[in-house]
């Protein structure tokens, strides 16, 4: 049974930084074909940062430069740093794992992201 635990969500001031943190379990993260989606209130769930099957990082626009996706294989942990946040970065963060071309298999519940002017 795969279970994602998502982490390290919380509420700060624009320009301020967060990693948050994907626990996997039953899903090695070294297979890579994971991701970052967020979702804001009134909107559709969008990809922020993904890692697809042959291992390489894709950005939503809105992100380059400021949001690093990265892995850690020994604790089978997906990250995201997010540096210079955004108001328009406020939404809830869902990890992903399993990718097909139809999407991912398995989610987890997310964590909270709010970023106050």
């Amino acid at each position: 049974q795969v279970q994602l635990v998502e982490s390290g969500g919380a509420s700060v001031q624009s320009g301020g930084s967060l990693r948050l943190s994907c626990a996997a379990s039953g899903y090695t993260v070294s297979t890579y074909c994971m991701g970052w989606f967020r979702q804001a209130p009134g909107t559709r769930r969008e990809a922020v940062a993904v890692i697809d099957s042959n291992g390489s990082a894709h950005y939503a626009d809105s992100v380059k430069g400021r949001f690093t996706i990265s892995q850690d294989n020994a604790k089978n942990t997906l990250y995201l740093q997010m540096n210079s946040l955004k108001p328009e970065d406020t939404a809830m963060y869902y990890c992903a794992a399993d990718c097909n071309g139809l999407g991912y298999r398995y989610w987890g519940q997310g964590t909270q992201v709010t970023v106050s002017s």
